[in-house]
């Protein structure tokens, strides 16, 4: 291809749009532009690359045994109702109607669809395993659509279905697609690392991210250096806070003591009352279907919503007003607690307590009195009717459970999601088979999505510099850039250029040839912005030496025999495939 005839339409400005670095460069680079918030058009370049890391996804995804399909992305609404979905994940639904009123759902995922298709075509244990996949569009109703393509309204993705007859052999699919997805994200340049994570509103029994660290990622992993452990801050969990809880009685009966204006666990902490947050109990109060549920955490630690709402199996919950906490409780937010006026209430629908706070003893917490909290709390002794979850935040520097070493937290870019979801789906639509002994049973299933347009932009956050991005050869949109220090036809340079890009495109490789009139330096900045592997720089003052220049995007450039110019390219971009594909 001649750049001059695409379009490449490269910033030397920032858009103001633009708030992380990878986000930048997919403008300043011409791979994108915006339409509006959260939906963006792929330019030439863009698109290149977009296809490339599809055609690497399908050839992971058919070595590995799964088969292509496509669904439809506009989905009834009744496959939705009956997974349950259709309430638990409303939030991120975009819910449209046709002439004759009827609702329907632009699919932000496929579970429903597929687990219907299977309910239909597969009856026999003879017919399983099977993993189906496609790589489709996807719409969600992001709140905030932000950061690109990394938190975008309509996007690609691949998602895969794999059904089982049975957990073991659907642990064996599953181990299938984890090995596979290493294999994708190793091949599109990315160091991405599996970690565990919570399920959300797919559901299932366990899952792993594929993360990218990245300090503009939106998500946190955490992680111990030994390796021994890593999951998403949403999964993890630690051998504890740092500093105990305590566990020695420091009185009788619980104590109400006045506390005028304190409202906040700092507060209680000061003067002149000194109950350090480690020996308060803070509590939460969410609202449920019309009812409260109190959560119970220690005074220095934050309630994971994640953990939460995985324990209750939905993420309908919400904080609860003022008012309503009054009109259950009897005080408002700041003198809470379950110790007084809760056991036996209609208004509180459930108690959850840390893990923490077990057997904890010589707490403080709200009286549920405006201004009076109680001490000498004994939260087995005094608080009825609780259950018991792991519900906290960890924090780096706890001990990780694996290795007993200090863990540390950083931020990533999740790119991929790999799920053990069981028969939730199969039996909520009839995906069932027939076993050996002609008895009845639901298919056992698993999920596996890959955010497409997101890999895209992690490689480029991953991989830059300050002249621009720096694309793995595997997808970048050209593999070499041969660029004409002068343009005339006639010229030697033009003439060398012209003939090494016919050499190489006969050999296979894909050649932007840089043909534009323009200053050297400037094309130079062009080529180093859009990030292409390999550059042949072909001038004047170094073809009187029988010299051309060859540059790997960010590293030294080399002068070379013009003759030898084309063998070296090719040595150069076989060095940089094999590094990431093996």
């Amino acid at each position: 291809m001649r750049w001059s005839q695409l379009l490449i339409p490269t910033l030397k400005e920032t858009p103001a749009e633009a708030e992380i670095l990878s986000h930048k460069l997919l403008l300043r680079a011409g791979l994108v532009r915006k339409l509006t918030g959260g939906l963006y058009t792929f330019l030439p370049l863009g698109l290149r690359v977009l296809q490339k890391i599809q055609n690497i996804i399908r050839e992971e995804m058919n070595r590995a045994g799964a088969q292509e399909v496509l669904m439809p992305a506009l989905q009834p609404t009744d496959i939705w109702e009956r997974s349950g979905r259709y309430e638990t994940a409303s939030d991120v639904l975009f819910k449209v109607k046709d002439r004759g009123d009827k609702q329907w759902v632009l699919g932000p995922t496929h579970e429903e669809v597929i687990t219907t298709l299977v309910a239909g075509e597969i009856n026999s244990y003879r017919q399983m395993p099977k993993n189906f996949y496609q790589i489709q569009t996807k719409f969600r109703d992001e709140i905030r659509p932000r950061f690109g393509l990394m938190r975008a309204k309509e996007f690609i993705m691949k998602d895969a279905y794999s059904f089982d007859v049975s957990d073991d052999a659907a642990s064996e699919s599953y181990e299938r697609m984890y090995a596979a997805y290493g294999r994708i994200f190793r091949r599109c340049g990315l160091l991405a690392f599996p970690v565990e994570a919570d399920t959300g509103v797919i559901g299932g029994k366990f899952s792993h991210e594929f993360v990218v660290p990245a300090e503009t990622g939106e998500d946190e992993m955490v992680y111990c250096e030994t390796g021994a452990y890593a999951a998403n801050i949403e999964k993890a969990v630690s051998s504890g806070p740092v500093t105990p809880t305590p566990k020695e009685s420091t009185g009788g009966s619980p104590e109400k003591f006045a506390t005028p204006g304190v409202t906040t666990i700092d507060a209680l902490a000061g003067e002149p009352y000194g109950v350090p947050a480690s020996c308060q109990i803070k509590t939460l109060v969410y609202s449920l279907e019309g009812r409260l549920i109190l959560v119970l955490l220690r005074g220095d630690d934050q309630l994971n919503e994640a953990k939460l709402a995985g324990h209750l199996g939905t993420t309908l919950f919400r904080p609860a007003t003022a008012d309503e906490i009054v009109a259950v409780l009897g005080a408002r937010p700041g003198s809470l607690g379950a110790v007084v006026g809760v056991s036996g209430n209609s208004g509180v629908r459930l108690i959850l307590a840390d893990e923490v706070l077990r057997g904890a003893k010589g707490m403080t917490t709200g009286a549920n009195e405006d201004g009076c909290h109680l001490r000498h709390v004994e939260i087995d002794r005094d608080i009825a009717g609780i259950e018991w979850v792991d519900l906290r935040t960890v924090k780096e520097g706890e001990l990780c459970v694996a290795s007993g070493k200090a863990l540390k937290i950083r931020r990533a870019i999740e790119v991929g999601h790999v799920f053990k979801l069981g028969t939730k789906y199969s039996e909520a639509l009839d995906a069932k088979f027939l076993d050996e002994n002609g008895k009845s049973k639901p298919c056992v299933m698993g999920c596996y999505g890959i955010g497409v347009t997101r890999t895209l932009q992690a490689v480029i956050e991953q991989g830059n510099d300050g002249f621009g991005v720096i694309w793995p050869i595997t997808v970048a949109p050209f593999q070499i850039c041969i660029t004409a220090l002068d343009v005339d036809p006639a010229g030697e340079p033009m003439r060398l250029a012209e003939a090494c890009y016919k050499e190489l495109t006969d050999l296979g490789y894909e050649v932007i040839l840089d043909d534009r009139a323009e200053r050297p330096g400037f094309k130079f900045k062009d080529s180093e912005l859009i990030g292409i592997p390999l550059r042949l720089a072909i001038g004047e003052k170094s073809l009187k030496d029988g010299m051309v220049e060859i540059k790997p995007r960010g590293g030294e450039m080399e002068k070379i025999s013009k003759d030898a110019a084309v063998k070296r390219l090719v040595e150069l971009a076989g060095e940089m495939r094999r590094a990431l594909e093996g």
